[in-house]
């Protein structure tokens, strides 16, 4: 009997342990954070950027449906522009010279360059990360607007990307949408 109490004596602290954890309400860095991982490579809601690209052929990449949808790769390509653009001027370096022709930020897309591009989306979306992570409170709060925006972004583009490979037959439902 005595080892029955002590246990669920012993239950109920870590139970209220565990409770008194998950109700602490998350910073806005945190908030932000979360939000850029799981458009970068941590799955929760949507597929995250890393898999929407993985496993691709540069032919694939390529695919359009010829209806005006972009490829995965323009789609890649384009995020990492902007990702890269933004990420540039949160550090306070100077982003990289924009004649403000959006569709150049999709039609730059060379099939050659796939693995590149690959790399560099993953590259950006970390620096991200890292950049947020390392700035103070104030300039979170500053720029949280944006951050948000930059995550919805990545979201967006990388829905049309898992609905593209679907069209082309290239998607496995067993990544996250069936």
């Amino acid at each position: 009997m005595r080892r029955v109490l002590v246990a669920l004596m012993v239950f109920v602290v870590v139970s209220g342990f565990a409770m008194a954890q998950q109700e602490k309400p998350m910073t806005l860095k945190a908030v932000l954070l979360e939000q850029l991982r799981s458009t970068h490579n941590k799955a929760e809601w949507f597929v995250p950027a890393n898999t929407a690209v993985a496993g691709l052929t540069p032919a694939q990449a390529s695919w359009t449906d010829k209806s005006g949808n972009h490829s995965v790769g323009q789609l890649a390509n384009h995020l990492v522009f902007w990702d890269r653009e933004m990420l540039a001027k949160f550090k306070g370096e100077t982003p990289a010279k924009f004649d403000g022709n959006n569709d150049e930020t999709f039609n730059s897309f060379d099939a050659k360059s796939w693995d590149t591009t690959v790399k560099q989306l993953d590259e950006v979306m970390t620096e991200w990360e890292n950049a947020v992570e390392a700035a103070d409170e104030a300039k979170v709060s500053l720029w949280a607007s944006r951050i948000a925006h930059v995550g919805a972004h990545n979201a967006y583009h990388i829905g049309q990307m898992v609905y593209v490979r679907k069209l082309q037959g290239v998607w496995d439902p067993n990544k996250g949408v069936k």
